[in-house]
């Protein structure tokens, strides 16, 4: 092994400063730092070893005293950018409103960094991801959840956030308004359907409201997030 370079292994398993030698001179919060702001400039497809080398100062074999390989500078960025969740509306509350109140968090955490969206999940989760477990765990005290439906409930939670934020983003990528997209399917839909070949659909289609529909993109996260959480919540039917 080549002196310097950290053992394999994943990257939460390794103490950042090993037991002896010289002290490091970047930490793993700079260098994620530094990725964050790559990623979120460009995309993660900017993101490599060379170019937060040059971010931090420092040239591209350095990085590797730090990481093995540049799926753990991702893993690092990830976790750090999971640091930025604030479980303060969590604290209290019905399960529903603490939930949906990390949902929030999770939401708006996706739109400032969207190229998490890009980031594969890690074998091992870090620090950060951890903390984000205890709060949703936290969430569904009171539930009457055993303890293994309770850590199912937390992974499709995380799942149903992504998917929905995903969605969103990738609406305004397209440069699309959600809201007047959803107005606009509706009466597209509304115009084809036949009762005879889509009876279901038309039905529903006629039982929609005749309102403009919410207010913003955030009723339509909330309004989807609160029915899936009513779901979750249900205790698991054997």
């Amino acid at each position: 092994m080549t002196e310097g370079k950290p053992p394999g292994g994943s990257i939460w398993t390794r103490p950042e400063r090993a037991p002896r030698g010289p002290a490091p001179e970047h930490s793993r919060a700079k260098i994620a730092a530094a990725g964050i702001l790559i990623a979120d400039a460009d995309g993660l497809d900017a993101v490599t070893m060379r170019s937060v080398a040059a971010a931090v100062g420092t040239g591209p074999a350095s990085l590797y005293r730090y990481v093995v390989n540049r799926g753990e500078l991702v893993e690092l960025m990830a976790d750090q950018a999971r640091g930025e969740l604030d479980y303060a509306r969590a604290a209290d509350g019905p399960p529903v409103a603490r939930l949906l109140a990390i949902a929030r968090e999770g939401r708006a955490l996706y739109l400032r960094h969207p190229w998490l969206l890009d980031v594969k999940a890690a074998p091992i989760p870090g620090p950060n991801a951890v903390t984000f477990i205890e709060h949703t765990l936290a969430a569904l005290d009171g539930t009457g959840l055993t303890g293994p439906a309770r850590l199912e409930a937390v992974g499709l939670f995380s799942g149903a956030v992504r998917l929905t934020a995903q969605t969103e983003i990738e609406q305004l990528r397209a440069g699309q308004d959600a809201i007047r997209w959803q107005r606009e399917l509706a009466a597209y839909l509304t115009g084809i359907v036949s009762a005879d070949q889509h009876p279901h659909l038309a039905a529903a289609l006629a039982e929609a409201p005749a309102s403009d529909g919410p207010a913003s993109q955030r009723d339509v996260f909330d309004s989807a997030m609160t029915r899936i959480l009513a779901g979750l919540l249900s205790p698991p039917t054997r």
